[in-house]
């Protein structure tokens, strides 16, 4: 397992990351609490989680459970907090199902803040992000008729500041460590980083955006941004949510996998995903690699990402993915992977 540094905090993080939002619904406790263990014997020590998780489906009912199952591991296992870096999100404007949809404000922050440490049963969250940009995102296939949203600039850079001026107080209480963004854009980044260097305010460490074989929105501006900056990547969905396995292939649909609960896969099954996918499965084919394996070790090969972030439904998903954790892919390989890119690109 790889260590990067998380941004400029002096933090190192592992290169791959578990995510926990499948943590409450597809995954149990106790199987939740398995994977805990296994991926910190593996050497991973980076768990990525948030207040609105478990997913699949999102609801009413479930919100913060994923964090009560992690805040439980925690009790259960007071000596080993310190074995690994934990990050949470706080919910953005218009999910209805936190604070009724409000924004993210300076004092919406400390509210979110108490509950997430309460639920997770730590003194302090290592990494606090938030989840969307309240003024919109491309993300989520939003990119295909994306328009700056008309939000006021003086209004917007305000907010900024009135967040960053809570969360500084919630670094001088103890309460977080690190600052992160999620699905946020280049010229966002930029003000964050901005903004905290003219005030002294919490930096930007990371921005957690989609980001894989399929879907490489972060390769122009964002990479550009984030290597100047040291902003690192945490790729979510590096597996395409599943499609780059390939166990989607022809039409099947696997009992209990994602798009059984999710038919559409949040828009990314397309006409042109799985011929996308059959090119990179011929490559895996040709060099005798596991085709999750190779994607996983791709996204390690670019120059501004810091970790991956996979979810496991099942301890056996975890086990494969662990697996391959050490690949390294040859030049042969990754030229291959450029060329079906070029062939297929944006498939979804």
């Amino acid at each position: 397992m790889q260590m990067k540094p998380l941004g400029r905090t002096g933090i190192m993080v592992s290169d791959l990351c578990l995510g926990t939002m499948t943590f409450g619904t597809q995954t149990s406790q106790a199987d939740a609490h398995r994977q805990m263990d296994i991926a910190l014997e593996a050497g991973i020590n980076f768990v990525d989680a948030a207040e609105m998780y478990p997913v699949n489906p999102v609801s009413k009912e479930t919100i913060g459970r994923t964090e009560e199952i992690l805040g439980n591991w925690n009790a259960a296992n007071a000596a080993r907090r310190g074995d690994y870096i934990l990050a949470t999100k706080h919910s953005g404007e218009g999910l209805s199902y936190v604070r009724d949809g409000a924004p993210i404000t300076g004092k919406t922050i400390p509210e979110a803040i108490e509950g997430s440490l309460k639920r997770l049963q730590t003194e302090c969250i290592d990494l606090y992000q938030f989840h969307w940009p309240n003024r919109g995102s491309y993300m989520f296939r939003q990119n295909w008729d994306f328009a700056p949203s008309g939000h006021n600039t003086d209004d917007v850079l305000e907010n900024m500041q009135d967040c960053l001026e809570a969360l500084q107080a919630q670094v001088d209480k103890g309460n977080i460590r690190a600052f992160g963004l999620s699905n946020e854009s280049a010229w966002g980044t930029a003000q964050w980083v901005r903004l905290a260097e003219k005030t002294g305010a919490p930096r930007v460490a990371s921005v957690q955006n989609e980001y894989s074989l399929l879907c490489r929105l972060f390769d122009t501006d964002m990479a550009e941004l984030c290597v100047h900056e040291d902003v690192g990547l945490m790729a979510f969905s590096p597996l395409g949510t599943g499609l780059l396995t390939g166990k989607y292939q022809r039409g099947a649909v696997p009992d209990g996998s994602r798009m059984s609960l999710s038919p559409e896969l949040g828009g990314r099954k397309s006409d042109r995903v799985f011929d996308a996918v059959a090119a990179y499965l011929e490559v895996a084919a040709r060099h005798g690699l596991d085709p999750t394996h190779m994607a996983l070790a791709w996204c390690r090969t670019r120059p501004f990402m810091m970790s991956s972030i996979f979810g496991a439904t099942t301890i056996e998903q975890l086990e494969h993915v662990l697996a391959g954790a050490d690949l390294t892919l040859s030049k042969e390989v990754l030229a291959e992977l450029d060329g079906a890119h070029k062939a297929h690109p944006m498939p979804y």
